[in-house]
């Protein structure tokens, strides 16, 4: 089946643009300008993507992305914000709050397809079966247990269930593939964004910093090593 993906955008023409863009790549597209109608939507029916425009005539895009984030039935929902704002500030809130890529206007349909489907195939984690520790049972005594549950795509600490974006739960599953092994910032861009993605040292450090505030204490299990990249440690 096609994978579906929403659109919210006051701007009919950028609407337009997306619609035969993405239907082009084989993509359902459902098109939205006004948020209730949006929410309705996701309410009866499967997205796989949402690109939300932040600068919205009646909302703030950075609203519908924390009500977003807050809800269980979307919390896992992709989202790639559209922004004529271009400032830093804007993109690193967006990424603190959740959001998994940040595109400003201008773009080009080629540029915005590239990403989607990065976000698309980040969505579904692809390691290996055996390599990342399903439950991780160091410290048990102390409750300090880390499970993962790759099928369900649930992450618990301390008996405490934690809820990620999908960004967040593929970034942990990579690092606690290996416990004590590097992962270097280049291969921590090319697993979570591949080859057709350019992002910043600050976007990974985000995503790490709402990771370990996350998980709590277990979060301390998350080392940064000076000038390379991020480990996973008991």
């Amino acid at each position: 089946m096609p994978q579906t993906i929403a659109v919210i955008d006051d701007e009919k023409d950028i609407l337009s643009a997306l619609k035969i863009g993405l239907e082009k790549e084989g993509y359902l597209f459902k098109g939205f300008s006004a948020p209730e109608k949006l929410f309705s939507f996701l309410l009866n029916n499967k997205v796989d993507l949402l690109i939300l425009d932040i600068m919205l005539p009646d909302a703030s895009g950075l609203d519908i992305l924390k009500t977003l984030r807050k809800d269980c039935r979307f919390e896992n929902i992709p989202i790639i914000l559209l922004s004529a704002r271009s400032a830093e500030f804007d993109k690193v809130l967006g990424l603190e709050l959740g959001a998994d890529d940040y595109i400003a206007k201008p773009f080009s349909l080629r540029e915005l397809a590239a990403r989607a489907k990065a976000a698309l195939r980040r969505n579904t984690p692809h390691i290996a079966e055996n390599s990342v520790p399903k439950i991780d049972d160091k410290n048990k005594n102390e409750g300090a247990v880390l499970k993962i549950d790759r099928e369900s795509f649930e992450v618990y600490a301390e008996n405490k269930k934690v809820e990620l974006t999908m960004s967040e739960f593929k970034l942990l599953e990579l690092l606690s593939s290996k416990e004590n092994k590097v992962f270097t910032r280049d291969e921590i861009l090319n697993y979570l964004w591949g080859a057709e993605k350019d992002v910043t040292d600050r976007t990974i450090d985000f995503h790490i910093k709402n990771l370990r505030k996350k998980l709590g204490r277990l979060g301390n299990r998350i080392k940064n090593v000076r000038s390379i990249g991020y480990k996973y440690e008991n």
